[in-house]
């Protein structure tokens, strides 16, 4: 039993996910996962805050910690980790999540979980989506930006999002036949999102 949680930039993702496993009493795996292995390697959390954007020096810090807490993923080396390219980084990436949803009862966050866990049957996949306008105020606020600037991010992200999704996946991120449920967090609130993802769950009849 998952529940999967992909967002458009500022629609509140991690906010509805958190609340969602608060009221299924589940687990949530968000960029907390991420953070938990940098700290087990030595990083700061604030290194691999960045996740979704996944610039090439992003790449290679994410890579050294990862190796470094799952060293099974990599082939043996001479106790440095190789140069990684991204694709190699997206099979560690799933190796991650497909662990971390092996244990069931979860609610995932990002990191394109949807397309990872596809043959997934008892998996239910929910995309947030929000106007351009409320996502901007949202995420200004939340970086403490200007508008401008809170824009500027909020594009280059859901960018690098919808490319990483087609890049390696062939999938449309925006497509919302990908999904089981499409929720407008501007329309509904967070609360109202909450709900319609826990009232499925019930109806499904996940404890």
């Amino acid at each position: 039993m998952l529940i999967t949680i992909s967002r458009q930039y500022g629609a509140g993702g991690s906010e509805v996910a958190r609340r969602v496993a608060d009221a299924l009493g589940w687990r949530l795996v968000d960029n907390d996962l991420v953070e938990k292995i940098a700290a087990r390697a030595g990083l700061a959390p604030e290194e691999v805050a960045g996740i979704e954007e996944r610039t090439p020096s992003f790449i290679e810090r994410l890579a050294q910690v990862l190796a470094t807490a799952t060293p099974e993923l990599f082939p043996p080396a001479t106790g440095t980790v190789p140069e990684l390219s991204e694709a190699t980084l997206v099979r560690i990436t799933e190796a991650v999540v497909a662990e971390a949803a092996a244990q069931g009862r979860a609610v995932l966050v990002g990191r394109a979980a949807p397309a990872v866990l596809a043959r997934e049957r008892d998996a239910l996949h929910v995309k947030l989506v929000a106007s351009r306008p409320f996502r901007i105020r949202v995420s200004a606020t939340r970086l403490g930006l200007d508008l401008k600037d809170a824009e500027r991010v909020m594009q280059q992200t859901d960018a690098q999002r919808e490319r990483y999704h087609q890049e390696h996946y062939a999938r449309d991120w925006n497509d919302p036949v990908g999904y089981h449920i499409v929720l407008n967090t501007e329309k509904l609130g967070y609360e109202g999102a909450t709900a319609v993802i826990v009232a499925e769950a019930g109806r499904r009849g996940w404890k």
